[in-house]
């Protein structure tokens, strides 16, 4: 993802009248793919993406595989207005919707199943040596992660972004979490995908870096204890991409509404911005032990927004809604327009009020006592605008009713690939 991408609109290098230059940013969401009627997970990928062309025309998202046939990628183009960006999620989950219809399937927007499911990985020489190395854990791993992009100038700016952004990133896991349930189970957590993802070797909290240096060296002790097999086996919360210019932040979960994950998108981008202004001017970095981060994002995970989380600062337990903003108040320098600035907080609250898709997940059992009603309702929700009303039921879901009448904003030509 270059920085001197044009924009939907045609504006280059991210410069847009009235404000100041931005960074691009891109997501990445992964999506279950289910059966209609029983709303179980399907291993349809390889068939959904032969139909991928046929729907795909002039968007500004593509679909790729995952590692496992019962989920899709759809990846983004870079944008660089929240407006723009939230398009361009709800133009990608229903392109890969009606590809999914177009195989028997629907693609939902829930970070584990909530049934019992035999996943089955993607034909592929690495998966297979994948499986060799990894057994039950790449077995088992069918989770659906966010992954947010955003642009930097060089390597060294990067690399002093990670190191400034570590203490943030249990903030974003509790905002995005949408994964309570694991084969058919109510696992307590928010965030059972953290979880679940934590059993790969790498995955997780990082220590600080220092410098481009030092995070070349910390990768190759990695790569030198031949327990990953390679480079893009570096599961770290946060990274640097590894084909883009770009920090690549991977602790989300993927968010059950397209609102809440363009929300949290801007709001990285604006921590990777304040992160990159800080390590301009020579700012002290904070050197939290990875030891206390893991344990702040275990309390994440377990409770979302639900009870307390780890204040990024001083370290002591505080209720969400402080963590959150706190963070707000850490970046609010950074947002492209005072615009920008005030549609961020709107949606935070919104998503503090609401509560999180795990939330909204364990409400949907509670009300009839059916984990399919939980699946039925997302996959309404997956596709749907803000302003949509109360999702369909099951059984029209199941008949391939659509979520409402959906109006996308396409503003111009799409984009390049990331």
């Amino acid at each position: 993802m270059q920085l001197d991408r044009r924009s939907a609109e045609g504006r280059p290098d991210g410069v847009i009248p009235g404000v100041r230059r931005i960074r691009s940013m891109g997501v990445e969401e992964e999506l279950l793919l289910v059966d209609p009627d029983s709303l179980h997970p399907v291993p349809v990928a390889s068939e959904l993406l032969d139909e991928a062309s046929a729907v795909m025309r002039n968007s500004r998202a593509v679909l790729e595989f995952e590692v496992k046939r019962e989920q899709i990628e759809v990846v983004s183009s870079p944008q660089f207005t929240l407006d723009e960006l939230a398009a361009t999620i709800i133009e990608g989950r229903r392109s890969a919707d009606r590809a999914a219809r177009r195989v028997g399937a629907r693609a939902v927007a829930l970070a584990t199943a909530t049934v019992r499911c035999e996943p089955h990985a993607v034909p592929a020489a690495r998966y297979d040596r994948m499986r060799e190395r990894f057994g039950l854990t790449l077995d088992e791993q069918l989770t659906c992660g966010f992954h947010i992009h955003v642009g930097i100038e060089s390597v060294d700016e990067g690399v002093a972004v990670l190191d400034r952004i570590r203490p943030w990133l249990p903030v974003l896991l509790a905002m995005s979490a949408n994964s309570p349930f694991w084969q058919g189970e109510d696992t307590h957590f928010a965030s059972y995908r953290y979880q679940a993802w934590g059993r790969w070797p790498t995955a997780g909290p990082y220590d600080r870096f220092g410098s481009a240096d030092g995070y070349a060296a910390a990768v190759q002790a990695i790569l030198d204890t031949e327990v990953s097999l390679d480079a893009g086996m570096i599961y770290f919360d946060a990274r640097l991409s590894a084909h883009a210019p770009t920090v690549e932040i991977r602790i989300a979960d993927v968010c059950l509404r397209a609102e809440d994950a363009a929300a949290i998108a801007v709001l990285v981008r604006a921590l990777v911005e304040t992160a990159a202004v800080q390590w301009r001017a020579a700012s002290e970095v904070d050197d939290i032990p990875t030891s206390i981060l893991r344990l702040a994002s275990w309390r994440a995970s377990r409770f979302g927004l639900s009870e307390n989380l780890m204040h990024p600062i001083t370290r002591q337990q505080c209720p969400a809604g402080v963590a959150v903003t706190a963070l707000l108040e850490f970046v609010d320098a950074a947002f492209a327009s005072p615009m920008e600035r005030a549609q961020i907080r709107s949606g935070v609250a919104r998503m503090l009020k609401r509560g999180t898709g795990a939330s909204e997940q364990r409400a949907a059992v509670s009300a009839s006592g059916d984990s399919r009603d939980v699946v039925a309702a997302a996959v309404a929700i997956t596709v749907a605008d803000p302003a949509t009303d109360a999702p369909p039921t099951h059984d029209a879901v199941s008949a391939g009713q659509p979520a409402g009448a959906i109006v996308l904003r396409v503003a111009g030509p799409p984009g390049e690939d990331q």
